[in-house]
């Protein structure tokens, strides 16, 4: 497999697994739909089945979770898609009809989850203790649907990262992928005459540090939870933890306006953070109640 790749191949060299004539979208009765959208959505399906089975764990009810389902996924969707804009707007100014195109991709998970935590604490209605026990639970359906939905960035041929020789490098065609997305130590490393570019499979990474995170968690959830809200900071800062190591090696980075810093990175560390300082307050809080209850 040494010769030119076609422009709807996929390789992984050095683990001999190629996908030859893999494209991006199928069409179905005269409508092309893209893989992008058929995996985002199984993995929200997916997603609120695992929370539903698990309710009941948490102290809800499986209607809990369905009634506030279809709220989460729309308005996490929309956040999903204003914070990719806000933070690459650049590319819609001129061209502002783009901003509803998202069947080729542009959805910001951070930007989800933003809007996600919103309208459940809207849903709540000020009810502290079950806004708590609702996203305690949504964390694992949160964490299904992100480890799925990468693989929507691996047909999109996007969410990739900087040149490397490793393992787990991944050959794209240069015409499949946005050419902002090429660098030039890319460029650098292209064989003389080749069409592809050789990268980090960044989305790999994401989702199967994502699958561990989500394994912890169900582990975790069989010996119950310590707080309301244990597994929100669990989440908060496994993923942030994460992101912030991954997100350094992307080459299509949101950027904070008028700086070189990439705005997912800064928030993943600023969020495992949080989670460690507040684990350690909410420790401390329940050590000095179970001190007071014995005396």
């Amino acid at each position: 497999m040494s010769g030119g790749m076609g422009d709807t191949d996929i390789w992984f060299p050095h683990l001999q697994i190629y996908f030859e004539n893999l494209p991006k979208s199928v069409t179905v009765f005269g409508i092309e739909i893209a893989f992008y959208g058929m995996i985002i959505a199984l993995g929200m399906l997916g997603a609120v089945y695992l929370c539903a089975h698990l309710a009941e764990r948490f102290g809800l009810t499986p209607d809990d979770i369905w009634n506030i389902a279809i709220l989460v996924i729309v308005f996490g969707v929309l956040g999903a898609r204003i914070y990719y804009v806000a933070f690459s707007w650049d590319a819609y100014r001129d061209n502002p009809a783009e901003i509803f195109n998202i069947r080729g991709g542009g959805l910001a998970i951070y930007g989800g989850v933003i809007a996600g935590f919103l309208t459940v604490y809207v849903y709540a209605k000020r009810n502290v203790r079950q806004f708590l026990r609702l996203t305690d639970v949504i964390m694992h359906g949160l964490l299904f649907g992100q480890i799925l939905g990468r693989w929507g960035n691996f047909t999109n041929r996007e969410a990739f990262g900087e040149y490397t020789d490793n393992l787990f490098a991944m050959r794209l065609p240069v015409q499949a992928v946005r050419s902002q997305d090429i660098t030039e130590t890319m460029r650098a490393h292209m064989p003389a005459g080749a069409n592809y570019i050789q990268v980090h499979p960044t989305f790999l990474y994401e989702s199967t540090w994502n699958l561990c995170l989500l394994v912890f968690l169900l582990w975790f959830g069989r010996k119950g939870k310590p707080f309301d809200g244990a597994f929100v900071l669990i989440y908060l800062g496994g993923y942030g933890l994460g992101r912030f190591l991954i997100e350094g090696l992307r080459t299509d980075q949101l950027l904070i306006p008028g700086t070189s810093v990439a705005v997912s990175q800064m928030l993943g560390l600023a969020l495992f953070l949080f989670s460690v300082v507040m684990w350690m307050v909410a420790g401390g809080r329940k050590k000095k109640q179970a001190q007071s209850s014995e005396e």
